[in-house]
């Protein structure tokens, strides 16, 4: 049991527990006394080595057996063996914050991509990299037992990922045991049958220490799992056989797999190339791409990689009848990356005229694939651009090249017919039509796509879309809704005055209670007069927001002060009412209609607030 699990942080009871089961045999002679204490203090100098929760407890014992059996002995084998304890529990402190991160709970299964799986993934590659540096200083043979071990724990949750098959093979391949590697690769192909990168590892390894024939079984196998797409499995089992068998061995393969119906056009590319770039034979590819393309001429791919190879051969006129054989035949939805490709070869190799006809020639035929043909043949500053720069070199700064984007795209698009469901125009009302005609109206201008999901912005809360709408209440004959009728009635006079006279603001409302509590603990100035006199409020019979007045209806002025008095007492309420402010802001929102009277000026009102805010807050404390 030791042997296997001897190395886990948990193991300390079964140390112990064996320890007590040794201490516990009989004994009948001196020698097989010697023989028990022998073999119970290498247990104990071998688990005071091991990182576990019960080391310290290991020590203890192991101080009181030695001391026990010798105390002139103990001594020195206790002095010996003191860092190496000490070693291995501070080892144990540090794995213990990885190992606190791991879920003993998670069960082996497929990954499903996880956040949770990804953690636990992350959790176990700390911990074996933490292992991996050796970190208690022992050696390589007891260091390398600890690191399979934790390997072998990993396997047992994360069972179903490759990369840590895969990064245990080539740990052991590292560390010179190719053939625990080979072992390891063997379990992961059982593991995960359905894994082509981890047999293409596999079969690395095997051509590495020279076992053809393995290496081959494995590439064979790849082909006949994957009868119905295998052309990557072709394409590399061709490149193997060029390097272990040669050219001939390879060509014959290509031969063969070429009459199959499941062939595609990557196995004649790869084998061109490999015969062009590798055997340095430029006839046996050319006569490779010609036979493809009477198969393949459709495949915009393959042309591609036909130009490419010509134009490594410098060979400008067969490139220009490659290029107008294809366009020929494709149908232009899948002829862009040709033409482009065709309009690039023309800045390299042709002339001006050439290449401003084969600019014309393209948008003529890319134009029937758009609704627009008109706006797609015009010629703009942008073509220049793109016919101009070089690599990541461009003719003009990239701020003028977002701006030409920009533009192209909008002419492409200007006169796409928009989705009527994201139109401005459907809001109810009379204030929201005259709000989204215009909006509307320019709205047909902008580019409109289906592919971005526009947001419906008549049905949108002003200031806030985040607001969501209130109940709605029925609103009572005095033009207030109920709950406002019912709150004005426990304001003083002034405050209701101030309130009704205020002009009618729609949006979001807020808590009443909020605003007024926020509004009476302001300090602000009393009712005498703050600069120039405002103009005179309209509101109920019953109260007078302007103070206390004359016979003759004007305004009752305070008795004249100083003038050095009048200056700071000016100054202080000038900044209580820049104070005021925001709290003025928020009381204009809890009216929601208009009230019986005219809507007073911005300065007015605020003014006033000021003043009756400040009365009622002197009420209050009174």
């Amino acid at each position: 049991m030791l042997n296997y699990v001897g190395n886990d942080v948990a193991s300390g009871p079964v140390w112990m527990e064996y320890i007590a089961f040794l201490k516990s045999m009989p004994v009948m002679t001196p020698q097989e006394e010697s023989h028990r204490m022998t073999t119970i203090r290498k247990v104990y100098q071998k688990a005071i080595l091991v990182p576990t929760s019960h080391v310290e407890q290991l020590w203890k014992d192991y101080d009181n057996f030695e001391n026990s059996v010798s105390r002139t002995l103990a001594k020195g084998l206790l002095s010996e063996y003191q860092p190496k304890f000490n070693s291995a529990k501070a080892v144990y402190r540090e794995r213990k914050k990885y190992i606190d991160d791991i879920d003993w709970g998670m069960l082996a299964t497929p990954s499903t991509g996880s956040y949770k799986e990804e953690q636990q993934c992350l959790a176990w590659k700390r911990l074996l990299t933490f292992e991996k540096g050796n970190p208690q200083r022992i050696d390589v043979t007891a260091a390398n037992r600890r690191i399979t071990f934790t390997y072998e724990q990993c396997l047992m949750y994360l069972y179903h990922h490759p990369d840590v098959w895969y990064d245990y093979a080539t740990w052991h391949a590292k560390n010179g045991s190719t053939d625990s590697a080979i072992k390891i690769f063997q379990r992961a192909v059982k593991a995960l049958p359905g894994s082509e990168v981890l047999k293409y590892a596999f079969a690395e390894l095997e051509e590495s220490v020279g076992a053809i024939q393995p290496a081959k079984t494995i590439y064979e196998s790849l082909i006949a799992e994957n009868a119905s797409m295998s052309s990557l499995a072709h394409i590399q089992f061709i490149r193997f056989l060029r390097r272990t068998e040669g050219i001939e061995a390879a060509r014959k393969y290509f031969l063969e797999v070429r009459k199959l119906p499941s062939c595609t056009y990557h196995v004649y590319v790869a084998y061109a190339t490999m015969s062009f770039c590798l055997d340095k034979d430029a006839k046996v590819a050319q006569n490779v791409f010609e036979v493809g393309l009477k198969r393949f001429m459709q495949e915009p791919g393959y042309v591609l990689e036909y130009a490419d190879f010509l134009c490594r051969l410098n060979d400008d006129r067969n490139v220009r009848a490659l290029f107008e054989r294809a366009l020929s035949l494709l149908p232009p939805e899948e002829s862009v990356e040709v033409w482009k490709r065709f309009a690039q070869f023309e800045q390299i190799y042709g002339d001006l005229s050439s290449m401003l006809k084969v600019e014309q020639r393209r948008k003529e035929a890319l134009s029937r694939t758009s609704e627009d043909a008109v706006s797609s043949l015009e010629n703009t500053l942008y073509d220049v651009v793109s016919r101009y720069n070089y690599m990541d070199l461009w003719p003009c700064s990239s701020k003028e090249l977002d701006y030409l984007s920009r533009q192209e795209w909008l002419a492409k698009n200007m006169s796409k017919k928009a989705d009527r469901s994201v139109m401005l125009t459907s809001g109810g009302g009379s204030t929201s039509d005259k709000g989204t005609v215009g909006v509307g109206a320019n709205a047909k201008l902008l580019p409109q796509s289906t592919k971005v999901v526009r947001p419906e912005t008549s049905r949108m809360v002003i200031y806030d879309p985040r607001q969501m709408k209130g109940p709605v209440i029925s609103a009572t004959s005095s033009g207030y809704t109920k709950e406002v009728d019912e709150i004005f009635k426990m304001l003083s006079p002034p405050l209701m005055s101030f309130i009704t006279n205020l002009p009618a603001i729609e949006g979001p409302s807020p808590d009443i209670d909020i605003v007024l509590s926020v509004l009476l603990q302001s300090t602000l100035p009393t009712g005498h007069d703050v600069g120039k006199p405002s103009a005179p409020v309209p509101g109920p019979a019953t109260t007078d927001i302007s103070g206390p007045r004359n016979q003759n209806g004007s305004v009752r002025r305070p008795p004249k002060r100083k003038a050095v008095e009048r200056q700071e007492e000016e100054d202080a309420a000038t900044a209580a009412q820049s104070r005021a402010m925001p709290d003025i802001f928020r009381l204009r929102q809890i009216q929601r209609s208009r009230g019986g009277g005219p809507a007073q000026s911005g300065s007015a009102a605020m003014s006033s607030g000021s003043m009756f805010s400040g009365e009622q807050s002197a009420n209050s404390s009174s």
